[in-house]
């Protein structure tokens, strides 16, 4: 059984950091791709950043220059350092990881999806 757990959300002003973390943890054999999302109140969830196995990383527009999304591979984690923050960064933030694990024998990728944690940014 694998479990993907956010951290790290909260209350800030506009201008302020935030980091993101979200750690995977089971029987896993690798992690593979992973992102985050973020979905505001009435609207489509989104891409915010994503991250290779091997470290490529791409940004929505929106963020690129102020969000920086990181891996440790040792700890199962992935993370969003969130920089300049402003309101309309406010969003449940997601984490989006595709992991392949053992299940009952035999590896099977999939994605997993976290719970969410509240970002609000505050003007």
């Amino acid at each position: 059984q694998v479990q993907v757990v956010e951290s790290g959300g909260g209350l800030v002003q506009a201008g302020g950091s935030l980091r993101l973390s979200c750690a995977a943890s089971g029987s896993i054999f690798s992690m593979n791709n992973m992102g985050w999302y973020r979905q505001a109140p009435g609207k489509q969830r989104d891409l915010v950043a994503r991250i290779t196995s091997v470290g490529a990383t791409n940004y929505a527009d929106s963020v690129k220059g102020r969000f920086t999304i990181s891996r440790d591979n040792a700890k199962n984690t992935v993370y969003l350092q969130m920089n300049s923050l402003k309101p309309e960064d406010t969003a449940v933030y997601y984490c989006n990881a595709e992991i392949t694990a053992w299940d009952s024998g035999a590896l099977n990728t999939r994605i997993y999806w976290g719970q969410g944690t509240q970002v609000t940014v505050s003007s």
